[in-house]
């Protein structure tokens, strides 16, 4: 795999307050990098300054070796996910997903066939024709992924995208990103505070803390860290799984 993304020594702060001290990140095209952290850590910021909406006070970040810093947000073929699916509430299901090929004059009958393939690889062909306030809120999250997808994104940026899902919707959406991710060969910095939705969804594993990024080598690395809680939440379970079949 090319290397697609290179950060290195990115920092950023507001007032006198740092935010994101000497990052550095590499990311292989068709890897998802998970970074894990606490509210208030600095994920947020990193994204943004990767998707151009924020500029850093120092540091270089690279795309396939094209220096970012210049280069405009709507040119920088990246997808920026929130938890909010930000759709058109006037647009169908259809017209959603099939936007940014309008906006780009793809022909009639191309666009047809490239959402309607989506749609059923997601699942919403059948909700094809339905407004967004029709939908469920894991079906309104798939349809601003086909919408991120459609266009085909060098990087999809997700800003923990399924946090307000309830928890059996959450794992169908982390199995669908999955999924899809491997077939199109995604690219991503996937960010969550959710040590089980990272363990999930990266392919490598990192955990932001105050600012400070450190990427693991190997999931154990990650478990064993102590700040992840991973090595806690097992012994908790073990102990009470004991407990439970001593009793």
């Amino acid at each position: 795999m090319s290397m697609l993304l290179t950060v290195a020594g990115l920092s950023r702060q507001f007032g006198s307050q740092p935010v994101l001290r000497d990052i550095s990140l590499e990311l292989r095209e068709g890897e998802v990098l998970a970074v894990l952290g606490r509210s208030g850590c600095g994920k947020t910021t990193l994204l943004k300054i990767l998707a151009g909406l924020e500029t850093p006070d120092t540091g270089t970040l690279t795309l396939h070796g094209q220096d970012l810093r210049p280069v405009p947000p709507n040119e920088r073929q990246m997808v920026y996910l929130y938890q909010e699916p930000l759709l058109f509430p006037h647009l169908t299901v259809f017209e959603n997903v099939a936007f940014g090929l309008r906006i780009r004059n793809v022909k009639e009958p191309e666009i047809n066939t490239q959402v309607t393939a989506l749609l059923a690889e997601l699942e919403l062909s059948e909700h094809a024709q339905k407004a967004p306030h029709q939908l469920s809120g894991g079906q309104r999250q798939r349809v601003s992924f086909g919408r991120a997808l459609i266009i085909r994104p060098r990087l999809l940026l997700l800003d923990e995208p399924f946090g307000n899902l309830d928890a059996q919707t959450r794992t169908a959406m982390q199995e669908l990103f999955i999924r899809v991710s491997r077939q199109h060969q995604i690219t991503s910095l996937f960010v969550t505070h959710d040590s089980r939705e990272a363990l999930t969804v990266g392919t490598r594993l990192a955990y932001l803390d105050r600012g400070v990024l450190t990427s693991f080598a190997t999931v154990a690395d990650f478990i064993q860290d102590p700040r992840t809680n991973i090595a806690a939440e097992l012994s908790f379970w073990d102990t009470i799984q004991r407990t439970a079949f001593s009793a």
